[in-house]
């Protein structure tokens, strides 16, 4: 296991980071035990407290067991994990993983004309002013990062319209681990305007139908560009 003191600044989450990137790169098994408290304490420069708070993190993610006056277990977080070890996932050993980034993609554009569909079929109109507000920053900005940005506040509007808990917290996660990435992202993603408009125009209507295609259409123009470049990266590899 491969572990190393950390900063005392943000301790916990650099314990965190360092032990579910052990679990989720592979290196411990699920089933393995962890060190106990004092050991990983030592070996990480922190205190106990502080091994404990990160121990009950990777616990509610799903990573480990810990278990009363016994030892702490590491789990098969394929089966326990939740969307919220994405980015984790994503940047398991500090470059990206290609499957990861596959499924990241695959799952935005099947969720992706869902969401625009119930959004148009619960708020429709009284998304407009938000809706025309964010496309119109698109229509007044060349800079590819900030489009970017504008793109995840144009999604996230249609995520409050489509006012689903579920959706709300795929799309936050989903989000968590594309954001990191958004700088690179921007030298292959050309987001389009028109695209976005044509979306927005659908979803104020009240027509999920329309919403459900335009949403499909906007996302298959940037799959391809980002299964692109995903391929381009894996052959680099």
């Amino acid at each position: 296991m491969d572990l190393r003191a950390v900063a005392k600044k943000s301790a916990c989450d650099e314990v965190f980071d360092q032990l579910a990137t052990n679990i989720v790169g592979g290196g411990l098994a699920a089933g393995e035990a962890l060190l106990s408290e004092r050991r990983l304490a030592e070996a990480l420069g922190v205190s106990r407290p502080i091994v404990r708070e990160a121990l009950q993190r990777l616990a509610n993610a799903g990573l480990v067991e810990v278990r009363q006056g016994g030892s702490t277990t590491v789990r098969d977080f394929k089966r326990h994990g939740g969307l919220n070890l994405l980015a984790q996932l994503l940047f398991a050993d500090g470059r990206v993983d290609p499957s990861v980034a596959r499924s990241i993609v695959d799952a935005r554009q099947r969720i992706g004309p869902e969401i625009a569909a119930l959004a148009a079929e619960r708020s429709g109109s009284a998304l407009a002013p938000a809706l025309n507000a964010v496309t119109d920053a698109f229509d007044g900005d060349a800079n590819s990062a900030s489009r970017q940005r504008s793109a995840l506040a144009f999604w996230d509007v249609l995520v409050d319209g489509a006012d689903s808990i579920v959706f709300r917290l795929m799309f936050n996660s989903l989000r968590l681990a594309y954001e990191p990435a958004l700088d690179a992202l921007a030298t292959v993603l050309d987001e389009d305007p028109g695209r976005h408009r044509a979306l927005a125009k659908a979803v104020i209507a009240g027509d999920p139908g329309k919403a459900r295609r335009r949403a499909t259409e906007l996302l298959t123009h940037s799959t391809t560009a980002l299964l692109e470049a995903i391929d381009r990266l894996e052959a680099q590899s």
